[in-house]
């Protein structure tokens, strides 16, 4: 009994490890298929975030991209139009746009000062309006802080509806962020430079002693160090432009509007007074609107000019743009006298169809000639010589002409 019940014993624990072995087996196998499982469904889901992840990437710097271009273009105009008369909104509701300016003033009474003027400014440019007198210029240009309200249009700075503000958002506007330098300098006859230059942050509320400081310092970035305690009376016609100019700064602005600032002064002096304007600029990166009636000021003064005629514009491009392809006979008159070499490019004038000579140069990397090179810079370099000289794109280096001795001396003759 004893021996079959061993037998038994061990028959039994002999099942039951089998039995035990395939329960462990069945066990494993589906802990396992769940490792498994999990693990491809992190991969998924891994995969599904990385790929929201690259999406929103791209949607972010789709969305910078954008907002960059928002941000680098300050001051846009759209259609902006301003008539003079009683009844300026339904003269324009009911206004034959084909009509020109005298042939409205005719069956209205009323003068079309700007008509239907559009134009963006991109921020640290100089950008002239340029024209004759009665032209709109000048208008236009008190349009952009409606100390001329226009009749129609939008005027945005930084995306902002000008056109739409508040009397107080738009005294802040014109408090904070932006000066204006008139033509005949409207200083304080009665005040001495320094308290001229720090009226602006006066009106704001500055301390007495941080105006002072702040007001030397713009004294001494226009040149005018030691004049601080001189009245207007005192100082020549150009120093006392310069203390128009400091004031404009000293509130440290984001935009300044100049109209006509020089046109007053003595040539020498006003030759002077734009080197100063242009190296103040180069330091201080400001947003310009700079009106003028003289094209050789525009050209040296403007990253773009505006050219306006009867309220209109005309044409709108870079100096280079608009002596080199004048829209219309208006525009040609203002070219006529320039001299082309000093505002003409090798890249605008270079051959594009080069030959082996040029080419073989080009290869070895020697006289090459960047497109953006001015001719008056080139003459002493391709004047003395037969020989064809590579121009190159400034931005890429890739080769795209040559230009020779008789290139330059054709962009030498004005017409």
């Amino acid at each position: 009994m004893k021996k079959n019940n061993k037998i038994t014993i061990k028959k039994k624990s002999k099942i039951l490890t089998k039995t035990k072995k395939k329960v462990i087996k069945k066990v494993k196998k589906p802990t396992l298929r769940k490792k498994v499982l999990k693990k491809k469904i992190i991969k998924q889901n891994l995969n599904k975030i990385i790929k929201k992840a690259k999406k929103t990437n791209k949607k972010k710097t789709i969305t910078k991209k954008k907002s960059d271009q928002i941000i680098k273009t300050k001051i846009v105009c759209s259609n902006i139009w301003k008539i003079f008369g009683p009844n300026e909104k339904s003269v324009l509701s009911n206004l034959n746009k084909k009509l020109s300016r005298n042939e409205v003033q005719e069956k209205t009474g009323h003068v079309i000062a700007v008509k239907d003027v559009s134009f963006s400014v991109q921020k640290g440019e100089t950008f002239v309006v340029m024209g004759l007198s009665g032209s709109g210029k000048s208008t236009l240009v008190r349009c952009l802080s409606r100390l001329i309200e226009p009749t129609a249009g939008e005027v945005r700075i930084d995306d902002i509806d000008v056109t739409q503000m508040s009397v107080k958002e738009l005294t802040d506007l014109r408090r904070n962020r932006m000066s204006m330098v008139f033509q005949h300098f409207g200083l304080f006859p009665h005040r001495k430079v320094i308290e001229n230059i720090g009226y602006g942050l006066e009106i704001r509320g500055v301390k007495k002693k941080e105006r002072i400081e702040k007001s030397m310092e713009t004294l001494k970035l226009v040149g005018l160090e030691g004049w601080d305690n001189h009245y207007p009376r005192e100082l020549s016609g150009g120093m006392q432009q310069r203390v128009g100019l400091a004031r404009a700064l000293a509130v440290d602005p984001e935009i300044l509007i100049f109209d006509e600032p020089f046109s007053a002064l003595d040539p020498l002096i006003r030759r002077e007074m734009q080197d100063e304007l242009l190296s103040i600029q180069r330091m201080v990166q400001k947003t310009m609107v700079f009106i003028t009636h003289d094209f050789s000021e525009a050209i040296k003064m403007g990253d773009h000019i505006a050219i306006m005629k009867d309220g209109e514009i005309s044409q709108v491009g870079t100096p280079e743009e608009i002596v080199a392809s004048p829209v219309d006979q208006y525009v040609k008159d203002f070219t006529e006298d320039v001299p082309k070499y000093k505002v003409l490019s090798a890249g605008k004038v270079c051959r594009r169809k080069v030959c082996k000579e040029t080419k073989a140069t080009f290869n070895k990397g020697k006289n090459c000639i960047q497109s953006n090179s001015k001719i008056d810079g080139l003459m002493d370099m391709c004047c003395d010589t037969d020989s064809t000289f590579p121009v190159v794109d400034s931005k890429s280096g890739k080769l795209i002409g040559e230009i020779d001795r008789t290139i330059i001396m054709k962009s030498m003759t004005s017409g």
